[in-house]
């Protein structure tokens, strides 16, 4: 399994990289902290396949990184290639780029 910082994660935004991210977390959970992806929740993802581009680096996250490791594994047995996860999820980026978010 790929996976991705936070810190490189806050590179590629901050140099203008082309890539998805997608937050596999419920909604209530995205409503109270997220860091600007798609929210597609994981029991979600096999259904909304087709809203997650093959095409770019796609980067899945979650509050942890367990639900997002998840989803990835979900959707390479679909046949994507491109997949990253977010090492540490929500509360890395909280806890290494944005101190003041609130996490749970």
């Amino acid at each position: 399994m790929n996976e991705i910082t936070v810190a490189e994660l806050k590179k590629w935004r901050d140099e203008g990289k082309e890539f998805q991210l997608i937050d596999v977390r419920e909604p209530f959970e995205y409503e109270m902290s997220n860091i600007e992806g798609e929210n597609i929740p994981l029991a979600s993802v096999v259904l909304e396949a087709d809203k997650i581009s093959k095409d770019i680096p796609v980067i899945m996250q979650c509050r942890s990184g367990a639900r997002s490791a998840a989803a990835l594994n979900q959707l390479q047995n679909l046949g994507y290639t491109n997949l990253y996860n977010l090492k540490g999820g929500i509360l890395a980026w909280a806890a290494e780029i944005e101190p003041g978010m609130k996490v749970y």
